[in-house]
């Protein structure tokens, strides 16, 4: 009687669950069947607060038009541009923010705009290995509003993150670099390149989260450049070794790599010292 009983409960429960979701279907069916923008408007807000961000947006994008020119089109723009990051969809939520900045660049949603432009970007910043073009968009989104609004709520965020996309551009120089390093004396003195780089890198990106790894590929550059030298410059390329070794373990005594910077320091003075 008691597994009866249960039984019962539980169907009676899929039942009632059943239709509160027919219901609720056909209550938003009804609503893209409505004619009255304002209904549509309002239950948009509720289905976006519910993070049903697919249901709000469809009806946001059925008002758009009628709000077009009134001061609730700036509501629904700044809406639409949320639903997309709900979705994560942040290139079409950039798109949207940069169509509120655009059409309303002193709206209530202005800073919000901004801010997310480069906050999108940020999320969507590709691999360091691959092209920088959006992450260099990013940074320049971030440095105008840290200009525009440095008193914002957002704006620790804002230079946290464009920090870190400064470290992508970095991560991606570097990268390079240790390349030219690999590939050695094929077809020219690649660990000459890899030196440039690598000093370009700490010039152009000075708080960059690779510094210690870039200082390292210069000093290991700097050593191959020597150990492949012809006698005439041995003794100058030994002397801007023996430099570098300095300068490194000065500035990261602690480096793990410590121990291979005083082998090549090691190196260096036999040649600088014989002489």
């Amino acid at each position: 009687m008691q597994a009866e009983f249960r039984s019962m409960t539980k169907k009676g429960i899929l039942i009632l669950f059943s239709a509160l979701l027919l219901t609720a279907c056909g209550e938003y069916q009804q609503l893209l069947k409505s004619r009255d923008p304002e209904l549509k408007y309002q239950q948009a807000l509720v289905y976006f607060n519910d993070e049903q961000y697919i249901k709000a947006q469809t009806l946001l994008d059925d008002v758009t038009s009628y709000y077009r020119g009134t001061d609730r089109s700036q509501d629904v723009l700044a809406y639409l541009a949320r639903c997309h990051m709900g979705q994560k969809d942040y290139s079409a939520a950039s798109e949207y923010y940069q169509a509120y900045i655009r059409n309303y660049p002193k709206g209530r949603y202005i800073i919000e705009a901004r801010f997310q432009v480069g906050h999108c970007y940020y999320l969507d910043a590709p691999d360091a290995r691959l092209d920088q073009t959006e992450t260099k968009k990013g940074i320049e989104f971030f440095k105008q509003f840290v200009e525009l609004y440095p008193e914002s709520p957002y704006a620790e965020q804002a230079y946290k993150e464009m920090g870190e996309l400064y470290d992508k551009l970095a991560e991606k120089e570097y990268l390079s670099a240790r390349l030219y390093y690999n590939l050695g004396t094929y077809l020219g003195n690649n660990y000459l390149s890899a030196e440039i780089i690598a000093k370009n890198t700490l010039k152009d990106y000075p708080t960059n989260q690779y510094q210690e790894e870039l200082n390292w590929l210069i000093l290991q550059s700097k050593y191959q450049q020597m150990l492949n030298s012809i006698d005439i410059k041995k003794e100058d390329r030994a002397r801007e070794t023996e430099d570098e070794y300095y300068n490194f373990i000065t500035e990261y005594p602690d480096s793990k790599h410590r121990n291979a910077a005083e082998r090549i320091g090691k190196e260096a003075k036999k040649i600088t010292h014989a002489l």
